[in-house]
């Protein structure tokens, strides 16, 4: 299968803190900032590789891993025999066609379609 990894997610209690350390502290770039109060997720990558990304999603949140795939429906048929399947593909209501597993540890692993 040929995967990319696009992010992967870190819950935050302070967004504020979390955007200082990851911009301020690792020089990470700001990609995208959704929200607010404490219910904000922050993207935040290295500069120069512009497809990886760190999502800072509000505690509570479900921490996983994002990748990507140009075949969606092919990483699905092969992943659902041997991964517990949370999701089937789907298309987001914001543009997006995913679906999502479960590893053995039971973190959420979460593929989109590249298109």
């Amino acid at each position: 299968m040929d995967f990319t990894i696009r992010a992967s997610f870190l819950p935050h209690h302070d967004p504020e803190a979390s955007l200082a350390f990851y911009r301020d502290v690792l020089g990470f770039q700001v990609r995208g900032d959704v929200g607010r109060g404490r219910m904000r997720w922050i993207t935040v990558g290295p500069a120069g590789q512009a497809g990886t990304s760190l999502v800072l999603c509000p505690a509570g949140d479900e921490p996983g891993l994002l990748l990507a795939a140009p075949d969606l429906d092919a990483v699905f048929e092969r992943l659902q025999a041997r991964a517990e399947v949370i999701q089937e593909p789907i298309e987001q209501r914001y543009g997006i066609r995913d679906c999502a597993f479960l590893d053995p540890a039971g973190h959420l692993i979460r593929v989109q379609e590249l298109r």
